[in-house]
């Protein structure tokens, strides 16, 4: 039977895009063979190579480490049409550290911090965040980063995780087995920790820096009323293709609106 079979008769929707990728990596037969395996078992894709294509580039993945969607690419480049070549980025609940990573891609450069209170985020974030020149800290949001940044960063990008606590049961058994549920569980609306990053952006922004938060649609407008209820002003953007959502904060300008 090819990989190919083996993987739809286990399920894969991408069944021969996924086989010709466990077998570009494979080193050999055996381990081809463990491979198919392990995603027949469920494990996901990006975790058995290592890596995601995410935004035209490889980012490390590891075991344990919530692997960035397709949809999260709308976030990256909302978020490269506000931010400035070299400005202050920072990327919290980082997971791999791929969001931010991929935004210093496409500015050319900037000044890229990464947070993310999970041991096994920070260590594989550090591995797409600091060949890019940042730095990744472990910690609770705003606690992790360094003090000096308070009032000077550009964009703060969240991919906080927004799922309500009784929708988990729903998801993907790759995410609910394979991926750490502190990166999916949002609390009974799923919007606990998106609360928590709007409540001290104003804090940590430039006067006219952005918030970006990822969200669902069904979410977005009481994620929008969040960061108004911080300070910031919101509008909600949608990329249908993707079916990806997210809302766009603005600290207030000097002497004017958000």
């Amino acid at each position: 039977m090819s990989v190919a079979t083996t993987l739809r008769h286990a399920g894969c929707v991408f069944a021969e895009e996924e086989a010709q990728l466990l077998i570009e990596a494979a080193t050999s037969p055996d381990h081809l063979d463990y491979m198919v395996d392990q995603r027949v078992k469920g494990r996901p894709l990006e975790h058995i190579l290592g890596w995601v294509d995410f935004c035209g580039s490889r980012m490390v993945v590891e075991p344990g480490v919530f692997v960035p969607r397709r949809r999260t690419e709308f976030l990256v480049r909302q978020a490269a049409k506000v931010a400035s070549p070299g400005g202050v980025v920072v990327d919290l609940c980082c997971g791999s550290g791929a969001i931010g990573a991929a935004l210093s891609d496409l500015l050319g450069s900037c000044e890229l911090y990464a947070a993310d209170i999970d041991p096994a985020a920070v260590g594989c974030a550090r591995k797409n965040v600091e060949p890019r020149g940042g730095r990744v800290f472990q910690g609770d949001l705003y606690d992790a980063l360094p003090l000096e940044l308070r009032g000077r960063v550009d964009v703060v990008l969240a991919n906080a995780p927004y799922v309500p606590t009784g929708s988990i049961g729903m998801m993907p058994p790759e995410a609910r087995f394979h991926e750490p549920m502190m990166a999916l569980d949002g609390g009974t609306d799923g919007l606990d920790v998106q609360r928590r990053v709007a409540r001290h952006a104003a804090e940590w922004l430039l006067p006219g820096g952005c918030l970006l938060i990822e969200t669902s649609e069904d979410q977005a407008s009481e994620t929008a009323r969040i960061m108004q209820a911080g300070g910031l002003g919101a509008r909600v953007l949608v990329d249908k293709e993707l079916d990806a959502t997210l809302v766009l904060g603005t600290a207030p300008a000097p002497g004017g609106n958000p």
